[in-house]
């Protein structure tokens, strides 16, 4: 059994990075999920994916990987590229495109 450690992204519904800070142990699925022939739910029989464990750094959830002997892999996050805007670019002489409202 395998698990990963990742920092999760914010959603695309956010703008903040609210929720963000903290690292996640997430196990990795042993068997494929399958419908359900009667009712056409999609489920399987490996209960370790519905296991999420939370931890305020990325050491603190290798250390306890590493003490419960569980195999894993990092995932580090992508870097973050931020371009600056102004305001006022909305309304520069010289620019491509039209400003409409």
């Amino acid at each position: 059994m395998t698990a990963r450690i990742y920092q999760p992204p914010k959603s695309a519904m956010q703008s903040g990075r609210a929720g963000t800070h903290h690292w996640v142990l997430e196990f990795e699925p042993s068997e494929p999920r399958r419908a359900d022939p009667l009712m056409g739910w999609i489920g399987s029989a490996d209960t370790q994916r519905q296991v999420k464990l939370s931890f305020a750094t990325r050491e603190e959830a290798v250390a306890y990987a590493e003490r419960q002997g569980i195999a894993f892999e990092v995932e580090l996050p992508q870097a973050r590229h931020v371009r600056p805007k102004a305001y006022a670019d909305n309304f520069r002489f010289g620019r491509t495109e039209m400003w409409t409202h």
